[in-house]
């Protein structure tokens, strides 16, 4: 399981079209996926699926025709459409150029999907629900994600690249209460590999760490209001960088002026001590891919270095209305769906300081951990997120233990505020959203030091 994809058959497909059109791709996926819910030990939901599905793009007098299908037999009807399509319209796309490659990929997973039983899935779900169960902790949610596909790009400039593909991720979450106040512990593992990365997780420290901390916010205090020095653990500060910075770098969103970053391109837009990183190539990371959905080798796009704002994320499409030489390999999207810029994994690059000393120089301040959310609005640089928890910084070292916290302020001057990079790292497994689409990301880097922004209690 997968591939089951006939590569010369598409090819004889795109041979046929690049006969009527300027340019034409075809995508293919064959995939398998698990999905199972269980909540407070019960199981919820479980989905299973195998879906086949084809894609197909043709480009023409400057317009894109598109058309899928998920019926093999319907393949040469859905690439006449495609053309059709194109040749009724008429617009102003043209593509960057690209360099065509022609590889294949294998999945380094170790268990398959199909190596596992979904019973014995199921039995250590139930595990981790038992192992979560401490005082005060009134109910659980875990769910289970996993998909393994065969991916294939090929195109009319001679891209032919067959990948296989897998996803795993295990979230959870606890909820507690003491009879007034009910606070929730959450935690999401996962990779770009099979079921062994539930299985080489320390499960115990997994759900008894999550239960824990819901049982420590019941207690915590509620956060002052105000302007402080502010320490952002990697999760908040990669979420605050995802969300807005990575985003208005999103060529698309340049292009549709809804970005505080538009006509910024080699200006300074924050302190030198800030460099930030596109990176799909990272095979640790959550967002991995070899190549995008144009066949464009995945790399490490760099946004900002010392401060100074260098590129965009791109696809062809875009790159060349934005006057890129090449896409920076971030289109993505669903057979489908239309291709959109999208991050990959996005980060801060990691600096030279010491968790103590980002804390020494700070007499009154926060110190903000995790992420539940929030808002941005990418095209005036304003933004809102809500910290899982916090603590009060008190002469260079941490006081009491705050919940309910939210972060507010401009992106420009958040960046420009920052004084301190730490040298830990990580990154988040998380999954993004834009315009109706859902993609894997990974988002994190060290911890970094704000020397002034925005505190509140959430509501």
């Amino acid at each position: 399981m997968p591939s089951g994809i006939d590569v010369d058959y598409f090819r004889r497909i795109i041979n046929k079209l690049e006969t009527k059109v300027e340019y034409a791709d075809i995508r293919v996926r064959n995939s398998v996926s698990n999905a199972i819910v269980l909540k407070d030990g019960k199981i919820d939901n479980v989905d299973t699926g195998i879906n086949y599905a084809i894609g197909i793009r043709v480009l023409q007098n400057g317009a894109w025709g598109s058309a899928f299908t998920s019926d093999i037999d319907k393949v040469e009807q859905v690439a006449e459409n495609a053309t059709i399509i194109a040749n009724q319209l008429c617009s102003d796309v043209k593509l960057s150029q690209t360099n065509p490659e022609e590889d294949i990929v294998k999945s380094k997973a170790k268990i398959k999907i199909e190596d596992i039983a979904i019973e014995d899935k199921i039995e250590t779900m139930k595990e981790l629900h038992k192992i979560a169960q401490l005082d005060q902790i009134q109910s659980t949610n875990i769910s289970l994600s996993e998909s393994q596909s065969s991916d294939l790009i090929i195109s009319s400039e001679g891209t032919n690249i067959l990948s296989d593909n897998n996803r795993t991720v295990l979230s959870m979450n606890s909820v507690a209460s003491n009879g007034e106040v009910m606070q929730i512990g959450h935690k999401s593992l996962g990779g770009v590999n099979g079921f062994e990365v539930v299985q080489d997780a320390d499960l115990e420290e997994f759900a008894t760490g999550i239960s824990q901390k819901a049982i420590s916010l019941l207690s915590a205090k509620t956060p002052p209001s105000g302007d402080f020095p502010v320490i952002l653990d990697p999760e908040l500060a990669g979420v605050f960088i995802h969300e807005a910075l990575g985003h208005a770098s999103e060529a698309d969103i340049i292009l549709q002026n809804d970005s505080i970053l538009k006509g910024r391109l080699g200006q300074k837009i924050g302190s030198e001590l800030i460099t930030v990183i596109d990176d799909a190539s990272i095979e640790t990371g959550f967002g991995y891919y070899p190549y995008d959905v144009e066949g464009t080798k995945a790399e490490k796009t760099t946004l900002v270095e010392n401060g100074i704002f260098k590129s965009v994320l791109s696809s062809r499409e875009t790159a060349s209305k934005v006057g890129e030489g090449e896409s920076s390999g971030n289109a993505r999207s669903s057979v489908s769906n239309k291709p959109l810029v999208r991050m990959s994994n996005t980060y801060i690059k990691p600096g030279d300081s010491t968790f103590d000393e980002l804390l020494e120089d700070i007499p009154n301040g926060i110190y903000l951990k995790g992420s539940r959310g929030g808002q941005v609005d990418t095209g005036k640089g304003i933004f809102q997120f809500n910290a899982v928890e916090a603590y009060n910084i008190e002469n260079g070292e941490l006081g009491t233990h705050l919940r309910d916290v939210s972060l507010s302020g401009t992106t420009l001057d958040i960046l420009n505020n920052v004084t301190g990079v730490g040298s830990d790292f990580n990154l988040s497994v998380g999954f993004c959203g834009k315009d109706g689409q859902t993609v894997p990301v990974g988002d994190g880097g060290p911890h970094i030091r704000v020397s002034k922004a925005t505190v509140g209690g959430v509501q």
